[in-house]
């Protein structure tokens, strides 16, 4: 019997196994699909359609996108972005999570909520925009894409739900010794909380690096333009020389790579954060699963 139970284990995990090597081949097929259009010729694209090898190999879509002065620049934006804002946002959520997570801080169940109440109801576009504009004069000033997205509610209620996990004895114990509650948080909770800062932080990340609305409203410098407004700029650029070369009559036929950029940007847009995902991605799951444990 026993013997009989093993094979049956092994069978079931031979299987799972296998569906789980499925499943990630076809989530892989779409990403080698986008990397191997971004090196084909447009005129490629347009009479054989997408495939998984390049039929025709072109760097042209790549030569157009670096054609601008201003990638270099807009990439050097969005990692500063990127980086900063982060580690302000995780910086200032972890103490305003960890302040609502106490229970010796009375109004926590009141803060909460006005934090939950700011998820369901915002101000609208107008406030915020003469907020941002007129009083805190922030106009073309790179902290306008880190500091009003410096707290998300989500993200801070997640890491409350994490830190409220962890055994109050930790806590109390170190305040018996005579810490206080800066030295818990940073001594203590941080330490044993990498699960939840790892989500938390990819969450952050993520938001910054695809920052592009904020500039679109705030910046009007182009060397502060983040990296997706500005690529998104170019495919505008390349869209309006389509519409005008069909309407006059013309043929872009390779000449204005509109296909294969689109497949372009998209590599140079995900790659960083895809090569960092997988360094992440065991904390990152852990850190779900424990911090939905209370509520």
């Amino acid at each position: 019997m026993a013997a009989l139970e093993k094979k049956s284990d092994k069978a079931v995990e031979w299987i799972f196994t296998a569906l789980i090597i499925i499943f990630a081949v076809v989530c892989l097929v779409p990403f080698i699909l986008v990397i191997a259009s971004s090196f084909t010729s447009e005129t490629s694209i347009i009479q054989n359609g997408y495939n998984l090898w390049p039929r025709e190999f072109s760097l042209e879509a790549y030569k157009l996108l670096f054609k601008s002065n201003t990638l270099v620049p807009a990439y050097g934006v969005t990692i500063f972005v990127t980086v900063v804002g982060t580690l302000l946002s995780m910086l200032v959520t972890s103490m305003c999570a960890y302040a609502i997570s106490c229970k010796s801080f009375y109004n926590r169940g009141k803060v909460a909520f006005f934090i939950y109440f700011t998820m369901l109801f915002s101000g609208g576009l107008v406030p915020t925009y003469l907020w941002i504009t007129r009083y805190l004069h922030m106009t073309d000033s790179i902290w306008v894409l880190i500091i009003p997205a410096l707290v998300n509610p989500w993200n801070l209620l997640l890491l409350r739900n994490f830190f409220q996990g962890i055994p109050d004895a930790l806590s109390e114990s170190a305040r018996i010794d005579g810490a206080n509650d800066l030295q818990i948080l940073f001594k203590i909770i941080l330490p044993i909380s990498l699960p939840g800062l790892a989500t938390v932080g990819l969450f952050y990340a993520l938001a910054y690096w695809n920052e592009w609305y904020k500039a679109l409203l705030y910046i009007r410098d182009s060397k502060k333009y983040p990296l997706q407004y500005l690529i998104m700029q170019i495919q505008r650029n390349i869209q309006y020389v389509q519409q005008n070369a069909a309407q006059g009559g013309a043929t872009t036929n390779g000449i204005v790579p509109a296909y294969t950029s689109q497949m372009a940007t998209a590599v140079m847009t995900i790659g960083p954060i895809v090569l960092l995902y997988p360094f992440l991605q065991k904390y990152f799951v852990q850190g779900l699963t424990v911090g939905s444990v209370k509520g």
